[in-house]
């Protein structure tokens, strides 16, 4: 039984994987993939998407979310700002899948395709 203050993805959040060819070591469970080489187009279509869906926060991550994560959500960031949308939150997952592979075993556990020999060697 989910608790009030637990979030769904996909429902109360969109948790975006900008990674292209590096998923080793797995992906946050519920993650879509949209690389980041292929997002900047694509914005509208993911705007579309989450309003359809009714979803306010989008959560962006790649390995660390120093690059490509913080780059995206700046870049969505600006495009609700351009739609005038003040209800939507555009947001970096701190230190990507490398932070949440090393948070724990609950983290670990929500990671798909888990590979603990990968991880031992970040």
């Amino acid at each position: 039984m989910m608790k009030e203050d637990e979030s769904v993805a996909g429902k109360d959040y969109l948790l975006i994987d900008l990674r292209r060819t590096d998923h080793q070591g797995g992906t946050i469970r519920g993650s879509i993939n949209l690389p980041a080489q292929s997002l900047y187009p694509a914005l509208p279509t993911v705007y579309n998407m989450i309003k359809a869906a009714g979803i306010r926060r989008v959560i962006w991550y790649c390995s660390s979310s120093r690059g490509r994560g913080t780059r995206a959500a700046c870049w969505f960031s600006d495009y609700l700002e351009e739609k005038g949308d003040t209800s939507t939150q555009s947001l970096i997952l701190l230190d990507g899948i490398k932070g949440w592979a090393k948070g724990g075993a609950e983290y670990v556990e929500c990671i798909d395709d888990y590979d603990h020999a990968y991880w031992e060697s970040q």
